[in-house]
């Protein structure tokens, strides 16, 4: 048990020959074989926002209520039932949750899990099994990551784990080879455990673009992003927003905080279309929306590989307010083909400027 522990959880050594022949059993993709679709077990409005063996994010200034919002999603994972607009359902064999907070008192983080118990409607004045809470704020970066390995290793039928501060899991927020390592732990421990992590991330205060080099890392990798912002004509409101989805975009919602420092729905409620609700689809966009972000795409070469033209589309199009993930990406380059804004030249990929739409 020990040796496969050892092979399924990569380190930082290189492999030798020998360890590559012991991971082939794990690595390789055999056409005969059948894989199970990774079980879906967050919803919002029946649109999957969480499953099994992948990540999120819950992202924001601070101040909006990142928190709030989170403690809705573990709520609904343990009672079952929607909070907010939460519907979460863990698998019956994987149905505890592993909550670790690395920026705030114990005392702050006690009222974050009462909070928890009182949305599922659960009770406040006796231990639930159900939930492990541990608070890391006093603690180096190295040494909450090897906390969080060992509570993964040791704790039984955890199928959600939510990391409240994941930059305090590293050193620098810009180093490109921490925030990488990071990233690549978050899939391993989701891939080997058969989890689902939600982690939190500020914003930059002067965008809304994820901070720091970890960022740019969950913006490519995470199966989900959610972008909770305060209204700017009534800051004691947040709104929800899909800031990178895999499935479908869900419909915004908002939530303020009542009587009972508890988050509530606001019914009805007004949004004002931002840059990125206005591009919700790459069909609804203009035609000199799209020669915008080509050109972007664009300005630096005049042909692409495959790879390179989905990296310089991502760049193109966020410089118009369109940001999502590879998929999206995926489909939007089948469209500008078929529409011959783009044109194939071999293995090579270039702009047709000439294009109608």
């Amino acid at each position: 048990m020990q040796q496969e522990h050892e092979i399924m959880q990569p380190n930082n050594y290189r492999i030798d020959e020998a360890k590559y022949r012991s991971l082939l059993k794990y690595i390789r993709l055999s056409v005969t074989e059948k894989y199970e679709f990774p079980q879906e077990i967050v919803q919002i409005d029946g649109v999957t926002i969480a499953t099994i063996g992948n990540f999120s994010a819950s992202t924001g200034k601070p101040k909006s209520k990142k928190t709030f919002n989170v403690s809705a999603i573990v709520a609904s994972a343990l009672s079952g039932k929607e909070v907010l607009k939460y519907k979460a359902e863990l698998p019956s064999c994987k149905n505890r949750i592993l909550y670790i907070d690395t920026e705030q008192s114990k005392c702050h983080c006690h009222k974050v899990l009462h909070r928890i118990l009182k949305l599922a409607g659960l009770p406040t004045d006796q231990e639930n099994d159900n939930i492990q809470f541990l608070v890391l704020r006093e603690y180096t970066p190295d040494q909450r990551r090897d906390i969080i390995r060992w509570a993964l290793h040791e704790e039984q039928n955890i199928g959600l784990v939510i990391i409240d501060g994941i930059r305090d899991l590293i050193h620098d927020i810009n180093s490109p080879s921490e925030s990488l390592d990071i990233i690549n732990e978050l899939m391993r421990w989701s891939s080997y455990y058969e989890l689902h992590i939600h982690t939190v991330l500020h914003l930059n205060k002067g965008d809304d673009n994820t901070r720091g080099h970890i960022g740019t890392e969950l913006n490519n990798k995470a199966e989900t992003i959610l972008q909770i912002s305060k209204n700017n004509e009534n800051g004691k409101i947040s709104e929800v927003r899909a800031m990178h989805i895999r499935d479908r975009e869900f419909t915004p919602f908002a939530f303020e905080i009542g009587e009972d420092s508890l988050p509530h729905l606001v019914k009805e409620h007004q949004f004002k279309k931002n840059k990125m609700d206005r591009l919700a689809s790459y069909i609804d966009m203009t035609e000199q929306q799209h020669r915008t972000a080509l050109e972007v795409a664009f300005e630096e070469c005049a042909e692409y590989s495959y790879q390179s033209l989905l990296e310089a589309l991502k760049k193109g199009y966020e410089s118009i307010g369109y940001s999502r993930g590879r998929n999206t990406l995926v489909n939007l380059c089948k469209f500008l083909l078929e529409n011959h804004a783009i044109t194939k030249n071999g293995r090579t990929y270039s702009y047709n400027p000439s294009f109608h739409l």
